[in-house]
């Protein structure tokens, strides 16, 4: 049994790590804003010192999820979480004697608008990662990195590649409220092959991560189910797994990055509400290929996936008919 601290544990993935923790006979703390539901919490923000502190006390590892994720706001307000969040807790984690850090980072923090075909994890790059959550991860990472130290605490670095599953409400919870509206285009002919990660794997290789040969430690690796698909053919899967009509409008791709970025600079000058309808780092997204080499990071972590994509989308569906039945009078 391992003393282990989960932070960001009241999403989707935050709190499916922890429940595997607690499932696995560990003795498990969370930290993050809300309940986790899980286990025992603290509450608070990883920007504040003095509350996280008080949830690495007694731990012996760390698996720091908590971020500000999105693309609404200011620079400042992702870096308070993302960037000095980070700092805080890998000062209170070399304070209170722990030994492992997993730092779960994203692959966006070295994705810089162009195609990634059968990338590796590529070096952090704050200066040109895009948007404000990729770069304030991108320095978030470096930090995290440099505070591995062979003789005390030993820090890795893993970037999960679009995690999804029941309940998700980034990628999936995304994909249908606007294929609901209408509000869905394929971005160019939807041919980008983009790869995603299951959550039941993703959980997995954290796991892996906190008891990897330490030969590991030091160093960043991305995680996908290794299966990249067409991304029309990925946003049809979704939708028909929750009986949503799927996306047949298509938009030009350039036309689409140049209305993205058009609205990133109207939500950054203006007082609007919510979220912009679309985003330049969501059109690059959407219509650049995205998918990496697997190899390094399975040798690393002793992992591979074992929930497919197909059977995921499976999942998904039966999940989305269970909840459709059990909120109906």
């Amino acid at each position: 049994m391992t003393r282990v601290l989960v932070t960001g544990a009241s999403g989707m993935f935050g709190r499916a790590v922890a429940a595997r923790l607690v499932a696995d006979g560990h003795d498990v703390r969370t930290l993050q804003r809300g309940p986790s539901g899980v286990a025992a919490d603290v509450r608070g923000s990883v920007a504040d010192p003095a509350t996280v502190a008080e949830a690495v006390r007694d731990r012996e590892a760390v698996i720091h999820l908590a971020a500000k994720a999105g693309i609404v706001g200011s620079y400042d307000e992702y870096e308070d979480v993302n960037v000095r969040g980070t700092a805080n807790l890998l000062a209170a984690a070399r304070e209170a004697g722990v030994a492992r850090f997993v730092h779960v980072s994203s692959p966006s923090v070295a994705h810089l608008g162009t195609s990634l075909a059968g990338a590796g994890a590529g070096a952090a790059d704050p200066d040109r990662a895009r948007g404000n959550y990729a770069r304030t991860k991108a320095a978030a990472e470096l930090l995290a990195l440099a505070a591995d130290d062979a003789d005390g605490l030993r820090v890795i670095a893993v970037r999960p590649h679009v995690v999804w599953g029941p309940g998700d409400t980034q990628l999936v919870g995304r994909v249908l409220e606007r294929a609901r509206k209408g509000r869905l285009p394929v971005l160019g002919d939807g041919a980008a092959l983009i790869d995603t990660t299951y959550v039941d794997n993703a959980v997995d290789a954290l796991v892996a991560a906190l008891v990897a040969d330490e030969a590991a430690y030091g160093h960043a690796y991305v995680v996908t189910n290794g299966e990249p698909r067409p991304v029309l053919e990925l946003l049809r899967g979704i939708c028909a797994a929750c009986g949503v009509p799927a996306p047949r409008r298509h938009v030009p791709a350039a036309v689409a990055r140049s209305v993205g970025g058009v609205l990133d600079t109207a939500w950054a000058r203006l007082p609007l509400p919510g979220e912009p309808p679309l985003t330049r780092f969501a059109a690059e997204q959407l219509s650049t290929a995205h998918w990496f080499d697997q190899r390094r990071t399975r040798e690393a972590l002793g992992w591979s996936p074992v929930v497919s994509l197909d059977e995921g989308l499976e999942r998904l569906a039966s999940w989305t008919a269970a909840e459709r039945a059990r909120t109906v009078p």
